[in-house]
Parts: C-alpha cells; structure tokens; sequence
C-alpha cells in the first residue's frame, strides 16, 4: 500500500496547477490532503472518480479556510469526521478512514505563526490530539496518522535552526511535545529510512526560498510501533510544486 500526505494550500488552486495529473503519475493507494480550504461541493470529485479514486472531504465550517481529506482507491470500511471535540471539528482538523486493522487519518495541525492567541489554541491542541489518538489506539491499535503538523522537529529539518530558534513551528516547547508524541511508540517514517539533511517538506513563498531549498519538514507521516514490521520505504516528492508544501510518501506492507 503506498500512502502519500500532501498540504494542497487549496485544492482548487492545486487541482489548476495540475494535481489530479500529479495523482495518476503517484500511483498512490490512500493520499490524504490538508488545508482544502473548499467546501465538498466546491471540489470535483468526479474527476477523482474517474481516476478511480473515493474521496472523503471535512471541511471547516469558515469558507475558505483548513479541512482535509481522505482521497483512496481502496473503499474504506468506516470514515469518521472529525474527533467529536466542537472547537477543533469547527476547522475541520481530522477525518479518519479504516482499513481492515488499519486506520490511516488526515490532520491539519493548527498554526501558530498568526500570534499569541493562536499558538496558545495550538499547544492546547497538541495535548488534547495527544490524548484522543491514545485513547484511539484502544480501538485501532495500528495507525498511520498523516498530515501538516507544522512542528520542525529537529535541527536536520529546518534551513536555519539558530535563526528560527523563536519562530512558531520551531519554538522548544513545539520540539518537546514532538518529542513526547514519538516517545508514546510512534515512528517519524521518513526519518525511519532517511537520515539525510536538506530533506524539506514546506518553503515560504518570499525569498525565492524553494529554489534554494530553504524549508521546513513539517508534514509526516507518524506510524504506531505496531506497525514497524509493516514498513518498507519512504520518501518526499520536493518536485510536486502544486504547493508550498511537497508531498511525503510511504510504502507499507499490510
């Protein structure tokens, strides 16, 4: 099964600059997408259709703003929408699909970058999707919990550790709590096979910083212990530019 997590910065945006072309050359089973920023009736699902593809969207109740998505070709048992929690189902953060024993979500981690107030909405949601995904895996043991947490997690995945050392998305107590998430027995895939520097996953748009390959690693795709058997081969694609963000890939057996 290949599963891919991508960041669309608005689908419709993407789909104009040639995703759903990106969708056919990916080969992807399961690709979950963040920030749609688009209601289910503003995105052409039949054209995902006629790629063979079911899609599943939750969006936010703000026009214009988050959501994500499931977009698979293997039919789903079960789809949940949202977490069941009003602030954070009001962004349309989480949408969930299962497999058999396996469950594979889409998240969009708030941002903090706007200021106070919202990077304090996002520490709190930090422990609060901590403790739902635990409570979860007494349900569904085996997860791949995918998408834009919009936390750099070490020094190797970011351009400039010391100058975004107070930058939201950088800050230590981010790091920390990253940190903490892993050591519940959750695996960062990429960094599982990939040990390299200068492995990004989002470039600003000011400075001609993807060029220059002056990014973050923020988007993942987390695995429970459960699953490390199961796991085969990851990868980034930083040549899909229907984004800020590139998409990140995994292959697992199961």
């Amino acid at each position: 099964m290949k599963v891919v997590t991508y960041n669309l910065n608005g689908i419709r945006a993407a789909v104009g600059k040639g995703f759903y072309d990106w969708i056919v050359q990916a080969d992807a089973d399961v690709i979950c997408v963040q920030e749609t920023k688009a209601q289910p009736d503003q995105i052409p699902i039949l054209e995902l259709e006629a790629l063979g593809y079911k899609s599943y969207f939750y969006s936010a109740q703000k026009r214009g703003y988050s959501g994500v998505g499931i977009i698979t070709r293997i039919q789903p048992d079960n789809v949940v929408m949202g977490m069941n929690i009003e602030k954070y189902d009001f962004e349309g953060r989480f949408i969930r699909a299962d497999f058999g024993d396996l469950s594979i979500a889409s998240i969009y981690h708030p941002s903090g970058t706007s200021g106070d107030e919202r990077q304090n909405f996002k520490m709190i949601w930090l422990d609060d999707f901590l403790e739902y995904v635990q409570e979860l895996r007494k349900s569904r043991p085996n997860l791949l919990l995918c998408g834009d947490y919009n936390i750099a997690h070490k020094e190797i995945d970011i351009h400039d550790p010391v100058g975004n050392a107070k930058s939201s998305g950088f800050l230590p107590e981010e790091r920390e709590w990253l940190t903490k998430f892993l050591d519940h027995n959750y695996i960062d895939t990429f960094r599982f096979f990939n040990k390299e520097p200068d492995n990004y996953t989002w470039w600003s748009f000011r400075a001609n910083s993807r060029a220059k390959n002056k990014g973050w690693r923020i988007d993942y795709i987390m695995a429970t212990k459960s699953l490390e058997k199961n796991l085969k081969s990851a990868k980034i694609w930083p040549d899909a530019v229907h984004s800020d963000h590139c998409p990140s890939e995994l292959i697992i057996d199961f």
